[in-house]
């Protein structure tokens, strides 16, 4: 089967969404299907079209910012070109997920990683205005996938469609196997793009009240400076450090050695990075915001909002971790495969 992948942006680039994307088309690759990667993140560091791990990247300049909705109109001339068998589009919040779907010829399966807003109140209202064009994909669509029970309820809410529950999935046996570095005083951990709704500003006032901990913060993006600002006026710079991107071998390591990872982000649509954490045996703390709230019903993972995350940091340290199984990209690929077969079968 020839499938089609579109999206906002694919690795180099980091986030969720390019995790999630990366793991499927990858393992897909591996099972025999051919795929195609197309992304709207050309950028003078990257190829147009290249070959990664298997799957082809073609990959387009969006008109204005890269780091907003990612509109590049040429996507949907090229799936309408493409000979896919397939197409998936991903990432609800971006252009490329309506260009790819509306340009397919043949059937489309959405993953739309829904947030039901955003924290950004502009970004907000132009999502409000986009929404008919969201109704537009959702109906054309064969198949809606959900990364969680969240989003899922959040999309019949919004706008009465069912969808299928398939998790992000974790390579646990990687995770699971990394060598922790030493380190000399107890460690917190946050992972992700540097943007003001993440909340690590969160974390790192937090750090008045746990005076043993310090902060790794990976992950980089246009809130840095703000963030490093914050350290430096709650007197805590000297425990907070920024790694900015790390590759994927050290960012296994960093999970392993920290001693609790915590996300205090406000809009997610699952919370990878938590997943991720527990594999690497690390206990979390998270606040219960839209998808992060279905980790909570875990031993191995409290909850907390800002003012009583201190509090949680201590509690958290003495769980096992992991405290149930989680969920992984194989499980994930397999029922995946289910529903485009069913599709294609369907269609013909």
């Amino acid at each position: 089967m020839h499938i089609g992948f579109v999206t906002s942006r694919y690795p180099p680039h980091a986030g969720g969404v390019e995790t999630h994307v990366e793991q499927l088309a990858t393992r897909l690759v591996d099972r025999g299907h051919t795929v195609t990667v197309i992304s709207a993140d050309a950028d003078p560091g990257l190829a147009k079209m290249t070959v990664r791990d298997g799957v082809l990247v073609r990959r387009f300049i969006p008109v204005g910012s890269t780091d907003t909705f990612h509109l590049a109109v040429g996507i949907a001339s090229l799936v309408r070109r493409s000979e896919f068998d397939i197409v998936h589009a991903h990432n609800y919040h971006s252009f490329p997920f309506a260009l790819g779907a509306i340009g397919s010829r043949v059937p489309v399966v959405c993953t739309p990683h829904y947030h039901g807003g955003s924290a950004d109140s502009l970004r907000d209202k132009l999502l409000s205005l986009y929404q008919p064009v969201g109704w537009a994909v959702f109906e054309k669509a064969a198949a809606v996938v959900a990364v969680s029970t969240w989003e899922k309820d959040q999309l019949a809410a919004d706008f009465g469609i069912e969808s299928t529950v398939i998790p992000n999935g974790i390579d646990v046996d990687r995770f699971r196997s990394a060598t922790p570095a030493d380190t000399t005083s107890p460690t917190l951990l946050t992972v992700g793009r540097l943007v003001e709704y993440k909340g690590v500003q969160h974390v790192i006032r937090a750090l008045t009240n746990l005076p043993e901990y310090q902060l790794r913060v990976v992950g980089d993006g246009p809130y840095r400076d703000s963030l490093e600002a914050c350290a430096h006026a709650e007197g805590v710079d000297d425990r907070v450090e920024f790694l900015g991107h790390v590759p994927d071998s050290e960012l296994v390591q960093q999970y392993a050695s920290a001693d609790v990872f915590v996300s205090m982000s406000s809009v997610e649509a699952a919370g990878i990075t938590v997943g991720e954490a527990l594999a690497a045996e690390t206990p979390t703390v998270v606040r219960p915001k839209k998808g992060l709230s279905h980790w909570v019903c875990r031993d191995d993972c409290l909850s907390a909002d800002p003012a009583s995350l201190a509090g949680a940091v201590a509690r958290v340290r003495s769980q096992n971790v992991p405290s149930e199984p989680l969920p992984t990209w194989e499980r994930a690929v397999d029922e995946l495969e289910l529903i485009y077969q069913n599709v294609v079968s369907s269609d013909g």
